[in-house]
């Protein structure tokens, strides 16, 4: 199974939207008191952290018990996602069986507020009522947005297709120039999306000039906007790569670019370089392809980084000099093989290979094929070591 949150608007009278903002209130309030309680005791078990703050908190705040208990599961699940916690504001709250409950028959849900449970319409297309059908959730999270609407995420669980070993890899090369290339030669070009955040950057820096409230205000506004269309751009890119996997029976590689971001900036790079970095949503597009790909039965697989895109694809060859590189840009010219191609396919190619170790252990790893030379790339199945490749891979003669 496979769970996803179903956006739906509610329908909410004019009479009943105080009772939610101060609903709304009480659960910041209730996060605040909390995670102060919980950084003083330097507690972050959430058994321990119920007892100490469980009648306290309902005593101050006036929110119901389980309101309570869900603010607690806020606070101990952000302070584990994020290193600093900031201030909690009255936009959402968690809902549970207890609190929320879905209406199939006539599209609405009922919401436990601080004053009683209330019913409320839902405003929702085709889409949301296939993915509701038949369902019968037990979590949801209520929000507000900065306009003023109210929304409801509600939680379903959809079948998956099973997942088995494949012989067809799609290895995947993410980039700012090209944001995803294929092994089979399909790319999404950055151009569009590096636009929109050169353009942004440039209103923000005016805006952030005159540092008046009405300058914060689109400030907030405009991050909105450039977040939903980064998401939307992944959205629409991991769709075409999970359909593609699906139609062709095949799976999906990915490289591991765990803490890019850090070994990057540690390198000496113009502050326009470092932000455009910064802003790359890589992580996003591949959490949105395995999530997909777990519906859709696409398996979805990690390989090493390291070389991907200095390695031959043909002759698995890469450059003997310690920092220098066959690659330019983006063409790769192998000086062993010969072999010319463009330079994000070549990577996507090696990262096809390397998956293809990864979903079936018993594959060989890439030999060179050149007469004479030694080199092994090492895959090592599931349990690859990071450190492995870059040790052999030197030792190329």
């Amino acid at each position: 199974m496979q769970t996803i949150s179903v956006k739906c608007k509610l329908q909410v009278p004019v009479e009943f939207r105080s009772e939610i903002d101060r609903t709304l209130q009480g659960f910041a309030d209730a996060c605040n008191q909390i995670y102060e309680v919980a950084k003083r005791e330097k507690c972050w078990n959430t058994t321990k952290l119920h007892h100490l703050v469980y009648k306290p908190i309902k005593q101050a705040t006036g929110i119901k018990a389980n309101h309570v208990c869900q603010a607690i599961r806020r606070v101990i699940g952000n302070a584990k996602a994020v290193k600093q916690v900031h201030k909690f504001r009255p936009t959402s709250i968690n809902l549970d069986a207890r609190t929320f409950e879905y209406f199939e028959e006539p599209q609405s849900v009922g919401v436990t507020l601080m004053c009683s449970r209330k019913q409320f319409k839902l405003l929702i297309g085709n889409y949301q009522l296939a993915l509701l059908k038949g369902q019968t959730p037990t979590a949801a999270t209520l929000n507000k947005t900065k306009r003023g609407d109210y929304y409801i995420n509600i939680c379903v669980d959809l079948p998956t297709d099973p997942t088995g070993k494949t012989p067809k890899v799609i290895g995947v090369d993410l980039g700012r120039r090209d944001i995803a290339t294929t092994s089979n030669g399909k790319s999404w070009s950055g151009g569009k999306i590096q636009a929109t955040r050169d353009r942004y950057s440039k209103v923000r820096a005016n805006v952030q000039r005159k540092r008046t409230r009405s300058s914060r205000k689109l400030l907030r506004r405009l991050s909105g906007r450039e977040q939903r269309f980064q998401k939307w751009l992944n959205h629409n890119i991991s769709k075409q790569l999970v359909q593609e996997a699906k139609q062709s029976s095949s799976a999906l590689a990915f490289e591991d670019l765990t803490n890019i971001r850090e070994s990057l900036n540690q390198k000496p790079r113009s502050k326009t370089e470092r932000r455009r970095t910064n802003n790359w949503a890589f992580y996003q597009l591949r959490m949105f392809v395995e999530y997909k790909g777990n519906i859709a039965g696409v398996p979805v697989v990690l390989v090493p980084p390291a070389y991907t895109s200095q390695t031959c694809s043909r002759c698995h060859h890469v450059h003997p000099v310690k920092g220098k590189s066959y690659r330019s840009g983006k063409s790769f010219k192998c000086g062993h093989c010969g072999f010319e191609y463009d330079a994000d396919v070549n990577a996507a190619l090696n990262i096809a290979a390397l998956g293809l170790s990864v979903s079936q252990p018993e594959v060989p790893g890439i030999a060179c094929l050149l007469e004479g030379c030694d080199y092994l790339f090492p895959t090592g199945g599931e349990n690859w070591d990071k450190d492995l490749p870059l040790k052999r891979k030197r030792r190329v003669g």
